[in-house]
Order: C-alpha cells, then sequence, then structure tokens
C-alpha cells in the first residue's frame, strides 16, 4: 500500500484551519450526543405518570387501606428526581426556563447566542462540573450502600442523590453541547 503523506494544517492569520476530517467527526460526535440526550429525556417525560398516580393513591391508602400511603410517597420522591433532573435539562435546551430577559429582547439574536455561549462557558460548565466532581464520593457511596430513606428506611434515596448529581452531569454536558455546537445551528 503507498504511503500517502498526512495533509498538514493550513495556517492563517487567526490560527489553524481544522482539516475537514476533524470537523466531520465533531459533527458525527455532537450529532449523537445530541441523540443520545433526546432520548434520554424523552424517556423520561413519562415518569411524570407515575408520580402524578402515586401522589394521588397516597390519600386513599392512607384514609382507606391504612398502609402504604409512606411507600408511595417514598417512591414518588425518587421518580420525582429523575424527572426533575431530566425536565431541567429539556427546558435548557429547548430554551424555555424563566428569564428576566427584559433588556436581552433588545440585543440581536447574535449577541444574545453570544451571551448564552459565554454564561454556557463561565457559569454552567464551571459549576456543574465542580458538583459532578464533589458529589461524586457521597453519590457512590449512596449507592454502593443502596441508601435507605432516612425516616421510613424505604429503599430508593441513593436514587434521590444519584439524580442531584445526574441533574449536574446533565447540564455540565448539554453546555457543552451548546459551546461546542457550530454557529449556524439552533
Amino acid at each position: 500500500m503507498p504511503h500517502r503523506p498526512k495533509a498538514s494544517p493550513q495556517f492563517h492569520g487567526d490560527g489553524i484551519e481544522p482539516s475537514r476530517y476533524a470537523i466531520g467527526m465533531t459533527r458525527s460526535w455532537l450529532a449523537l450526543a445530541e441523540r443520545v440526550m433526546e432520548a434520554l429525556i424523552g424517556a423520561g417525560r413519562w415518569l411524570v405518570l407515575p408520580v402524578g398516580l402515586l401522589l394521588f393513591l397516597q390519600w386513599p391508602l392512607r384514609e382507606v387501606v391504612h398502609a402504604y400511603s409512606v411507600q408511595a410517597n417514598d417512591l414518588a420522591q425518587w421518580l420525582f428526581a429523575l424527572y426533575v433532573s431530566l425536565a431541567l435539562t429539556d427546558a435548557t435546551r429547548e430554551r424555555s426556563h424563566l428569564a428576566a430577559d427584559t433588556f436581552a429582547q433588545r440585543y440581536s439574536p447574535a449577541a444574545r447566542r453570544l451571551l448564552a455561549r459565554a454564561a454556557a462557558l463561565c457559569c454552567l460548565v464551571p459549576w456543574s462540573l465542580f458538583i459532578v466532581v464533589e458529589a461524586w464520593p457521597s453519590v457512590a457511596q449512596s449507592v454502593g450502600q443502596l441508601e435507605s430513606f432516612p425516616e421510613t428506611y424505604d429503599p430508593g434515596y441513593f436514587i434521590v442523590r444519584t439524580s442531584a448529581w445526574l441533574l449536574a452531569l446533565l447540564v455540565l454536558l448539554q453546555a457543552l453541547l451548546d459551546l461546542l455546537r457550530p454557529r449556524g445551528e439552533r
């Protein structure tokens, strides 16, 4: 097989031009990450139904059956924690958070995109990375011990802790996706 010389990077006044292969690979990874996030969030949307059902059943379980209302509450708590971690990420992806954007409405769309990227880089990435790293030991310990709810000793509290960590991880991943996404997209 003949030896092909590698294409050398093209130098311009404003830096090195990335190869088409590198751009294609980056777009492939971004597209894969987007699909994974969308599938995860899509699956999480259905968690609201069992949460609502469990919360609705608490009263009849407590007043009529005289049993299992506390267990229904504990189950609803960890399902709700998972739901919130995914719902907040979805709201970020759809740009549907409540925001004090009185001043931002006056800016051009390009300036708003620049502000969003700057906020992701300066606020979301460092803080979510901090939480992911610092919370990991307690989350790992909680999962390793299959931590129970402190008041009822019902299993599943480790899922609540893991959901908070998952929220920070999803915020980090979404911020990185927003930062790495080419300018014209989304």
